[in-house]
């Protein structure tokens, strides 16, 4: 981290973690001299009534980055088709490539404001073994409808393609329980969904991930995860914080999406290429009726104490992209502040 620069680029809970999480650490101590229980069976009870699906629908990671890993480790062999969004979030690709799978990347297009096309998707998946979506994605932030990835998940299925769901961002979205497929895994034969705390409790820190699949996969799954993946105080912190503190992030989600609208406004009020109000709680933008790159940006960026996301990292069409977070709104006003500093300074 920079000296006296703030990070806009992450997209984790702007509140940062609750208040007591340093109390809730503590209790899992006097247990930390004997192994995790390796079934994280409490743990797992508490996520079947948060997301409503059946405890043998669970398998529990040291983070979502768990979950992605041990999916291709289970189920793709090398050569296999898998078909991944471009611009999407790397480390789908990276496992892929671990295993040799043969990774065939979906162009999501400017001119389709970033949304997956169906039937688009639909034929690139043809002859695939898994399609990775991820909901909101990241870095564009676009949230994709119940009804669109309910279809999309069936007509894999039919063709015997799994896929991998990645909800990670989702819980910051306010009516995510009207968009999430997490309660809908039983229903299908090829759905995982990926989920975890860290973003949505601020924690990167404390590795608490889970996958959401039919009892069936997930028994596979188990079989490859390494034993006592989850520490003591992992399934601590997120047994209590999901029993009690799911409030905290719904509270998060509505104060965002308030801020946000106010932040786009304003954002396009002082000329900044802002388009539209996001989906979610950070945004994807052009810089080229700027005539700025990425890079060129975010270093005037920090020179007023506010750093975004380069996203030439995503690929060569998007340099002149940046990926930047709502906050709160005194946070958001500091940011336009440095925003209208470097555009009309």
């Amino acid at each position: 981290m920079l000296e006296n620069v703030e990070d806009y680029s992450h997209n984790l809970n702007p509140f940062g973690p609750p208040e007591d999480l340093a109390e809730i650490v503590a209790t899992a101590i006097p247990q930390v001299g004997h192994y995790p229980d390796d079934s994280c069976e409490e743990l797992k009870d508490v996520i079947s009534r948060t997301f409503n699906v059946g405890t043998d629908c669970i398998s529990v990671g040291a983070g979502s980055s768990d979950i992605i890993r041990n999916v291709p480790n289970t189920f793709y062999g090398r050569g296999d088709k898998v078909v991944i969004p471009r611009p999407s979030f790397a480390e789908y690709t990276q496992q892929c490539r671990i295993v040799g799978a043969d990774i065939r990347p979906f162009e999501l297009e400017a001119e389709e404001d970033f949304r997956i096309d169906a039937d688009r998707l639909l034929e690139a998946a043809e002859g695939a073994r898994a399609v990775y979506i991820c909901n909101p994605n990241n870095p564009t932030g676009r949230v994709e409808p119940r009804d669109k990835l309910v279809r999309i998940a069936r007509e894999l299925e039919e063709q015997g393609t799994l896929l991998f769901l990645d909800e990670t961002l989702l819980e910051l979205v306010p009516g995510y329980t009207d968009i999430t497929l997490s309660g809908m895994v039983s229903r299908f034969s090829n759905l995982i969904v990926a989920s975890s705390l860290t973003k949505s409790f601020a924690i990167p820190g404390i590795r608490i991930g889970f996958g959401f699949s039919n009892p069936d996969i997930i028994a596979e799954m188990d079989k490859v995860r390494m034993t006592w993946n989850v520490g003591e105080i992992e399934q601590r912190v997120a047994t209590v914080l999901l029993r009690d503190k799911m409030d905290y992030v719904d509270h998060a989600a509505a104060v965002m999406a308030e801020e946000s609208e106010l932040m786009n406004s304003s954002l396009k009020e002082i000329g900044f290429p802002v388009g539209a109000v996001s989906d979610s709680f950070f945004y994807f933008n052009s810089l080229e009726s700027l005539g700025m790159t990425g890079a060129e940006f975010n270093k005037r960026m920090i020179n007023h104490g506010i750093s975004v996301r380069d996203c030439a990292s995503f690929g060569d069409r998007f340099t002149d992209y940046v990926r930047y977070s709502v906050k709160d709104r005194e946070r958001n006003c500091r940011f336009i502040a440095a925003v209208d500093a470097v555009i009309n300074g």
